[in-house]
């Protein structure tokens, strides 16, 4: 067994400041920081020791990486391995970890803020409103770098009509749209298009699904740039179950003339 280390860190979607304590503190213990420039906010190095070997990714393969995780068995050094969002989210993790794996090294994962909730809060909208959504579908435009499964395209999924998050499928916005549009939305759904959330330079545009390819291409959007789609981007909030004075729970007894109202009766 090695004392070396990997810590994968959630970086969040861009701003330094939504970074968790947990990730903050990772970052400020290692030996090495590996970020990609391309995709993680530079500020995020300001928790980084003076002394710590900085890597900048961006232009490395995985095979590039992996000298610093061998480094790391050897000399028992901690590396921080700063993802972009949530390292759960195509973060080519499963692949890194069995690598780790392979060399004997400790490995720890740090949940990362989604840009998809960034973006919701961005524009102050719950993504799961009661009689409306109560779903939240994470997904990707097929026939791009990556293959997609079978029975994963986004019609197969737009026919749930509740809310998707759009990542990584920018780049062929007309596809998209007419993927939505064929899995059973209506022409008028809302959506949000958002680049590079919570960074100094990020843009968020509304739009009507129709209008979805054009006002992605108006605005020279392809990448670093999340679709938020459904029916709660727009609609008002129904009443919550969870909150009413009829419901019953096991740190709160109902008002029974509420409790009528809430069943019906």
């Amino acid at each position: 067994m090695t004392s070396g280390r990997v810590v994968f860190v959630g970086a969040g979607p861009g701003a330094a400041d939504l970074l968790t304590f947990r990730a903050a503190r990772a970052i400020a213990e290692a030996d090495v920081v590996i970020w990609a420039a391309s995709l993680v906010h530079e500020d995020v190095l300001t928790h980084a020791r003076a002394d710590a070997e900085i890597v900048d990714s961006a232009a490395l393969p995985m095979e590039g990486v992996l000298p610093y995780y061998e480094r790391a068995a050897a000399e028992g050094l901690t590396v921080a391995r700063i993802h972009s969002g949530d390292p759960a989210l195509w973060g080519a993790l499963q692949e890194q970890l069995d690598r780790c794996a392979d060399l004997g090294l400790a490995t720890e994962i740090v949940p990362g803020v989604s840009s998809f909730s960034a973006v919701a809060a961005a524009v102050g909208r719950e993504l799961t409103i009661p009689e409306v959504a109560q779903s939240v579908v994470l997904t990707r435009l097929g026939g791009g770098k990556t293959p997609m499964p079978p029975g994963e395209e986004v019609r197969e999924f737009a026919r749930h009509g509740t809310t998707m998050a759009l990542f990584l499928s920018a780049a062929r916005s007309r596809q998209l749209q007419e993927e939505l549009l064929e899995g059973g939305y209506p022409p008028d759904t809302p959506c949000v298009v958002a680049y590079q959330c919570t960074w100094p330079d990020e843009l968020i545009v509304r739009c009507r699904l129709d209008e979805l390819a054009e006002t992605t291409r108006a605005h020279r959007l392809w990448k670093h740039t999340l679709v938020l789609v459904g029916p709660a981007l727009e609609a008002g909030g129904t009443r919550s179950h969870l909150y009413h004075p009829g419901h019953f729970h096991g740190h709160r007894r109902a008002d029974p003339a509420a409790r009528k109202v809430l069943r019906g009766g």
